[in-house]
């Protein structure tokens, strides 16, 4: 089987799979004072250590959780709820019509609450400009949330320009940042970022493992309840074999990410090269995307029946839109920036990683240039 499915999850590393089995052998719980605990500990604390060199941020500024999805929400909501306390009313909040469904979710439930909520309009191909968010901003925005690379068109935004405009206004910017790590460079503290939120998964660590990146003296309230693990922010045991291994993960992706960059960026143009003569195929991410991930639209193709096709001659990739009850529904991406849902539906993604070779691409190539006659025959 052909993998090119690298943006929905990594591949765990072997690097990474030595230092999970190393740690979870470990019987402490971190919080325990006893030595089995302090082993624990111990191990807990280089992987976050890792995570944060490879970030270049202090390693207190890092809490460990369950993944992008669970960061995302506790921005959102821990932000909203200290704006309530504080304010005695609902605010103001930014966001995209293009983010992942981990914002645009707790997004709507805001709103049901009562919050406003503007969803910005993306440009072409996906992007924000620095005027467009300064014409959204309010004087009761309490954050704003853009994210780094685009999960489905790897369309990257300027963040520090975009969080230099809510800077100027004393506003809070959150960036879900989970597609970067190990492929795009991180400034978080050059960018000016206040949160940020990362997976483990998206760079080879195990799955179920992420970090919550929060500026030193910020307040965020916890969303959950329970001991004092993280500060009090994340209660429950933390999870020792997984950030573990998420650092040490890391740590490997980012040594090699310059030289990842380049060997994506062939790859993605040996594939693109590769589909170019088939009818009517058109390229949806922009030149300068993150070399991750390759979209692509077979007009009057049903997407779901590529993927299986796909399937069937041994590649796997993912649909640019996904499957809800049976029933493939559009990309919100793809629609939000100008596709029809036909084409949506008639859209793949194909990502790569550092394990990809270019004998996979050509074979992923010629499956789709087969997978497209059936699809249409």
């Amino acid at each position: 089987m052909i993998y090119l499915d690298y943006a929905a999850t990594h591949p765990m590393t072997p690097e990474a799979l030595a230092a999970y089995v190393e740690a979870a052998g470990l019987p402490g719980n971190p919080a325990s004072v006893h030595s089995a605990g302090q082993a624990a500990r111990e191990r807990l604390e280089e992987g976050r250590a890792r995570v944060a060199a490879a970030l270049g941020v202090d390693a207190r500024t890092l809490i460990a959780n369950g993944g992008g999805t669970e960061g995302d929400n506790h921005v959102l909501l821990g932000v909203a709820r200290a704006w309530e306390e504080t304010h005695g009313r609902p605010g103001h909040l930014v966001t995209t019509l293009t983010e992942h469904s981990a914002v645009l979710a707790p997004a709507r439930w805001l709103a049901a609450q009562g919050w406003a909520v503007t969803l910005l309009p993306p440009g072409a191909q996906g992007r924000y400009h620095p005027g467009q968010l300064a014409e959204a901003l309010r004087d009761d925005t309490a954050l704003v949330s853009i994210h780094h690379a685009n999960n489905e068109l790897g369309t990257v935004q300027d963040t520090a320009a975009l969080a230099a405009v809510a800077a100027v206004r004393g506003i809070p910017y959150h960036s879900d940042a989970v597609q970067a790590p190990g492929v795009l460079p991180l400034d978080l503290t050059g960018w000016g970022v206040t949160f940020a939120t990362f997976s483990a998964h998206k760079w080879g660590g195990p799955r179920g493992v992420g970090f919550l990146y929060v500026k030193r003296g910020t307040a965020l309230p916890a969303v959950t309840l329970g001991g004092g693990q993280e500060g009090g922010l994340r209660p429950g045991t933390q999870n020792t074999a997984g950030v573990y291994a998420a650092g040490v993960a890391l740590t490997h992706a980012e040594a090699a990410r310059e030289e990842t960059f380049a060997h994506l960026t062939r790859l993605r143009e040996r594939f693109l090269q590769g589909v170019a003569l088939i009818p009517g195929l058109r390229v949806n991410h922009p030149p300068d995307a993150s070399p991750k991930v390759a979209s692509v639209t077979l007009p009057g193709a049903d997407g779901e029946a590529l993927l299986m096709n796909l399937d069937l001659l041994g590649v796997s990739a993912s649909a640019g839109s996904a499957c809800a009850a049976g029933t493939m529904q559009p990309s919100h991406v793809l629609t939000a920036t100008g596709l029809s849902e036909a084409d949506a539906r008639s859209t793949l993604r194909f990502s790569f990683g550092r394990a990809t070779t270019g004998a996979e691409v050509d074979a992923a190539a010629d499956a789709l240039r087969q997978a497209a006659e059936w699809s249409r025959g």
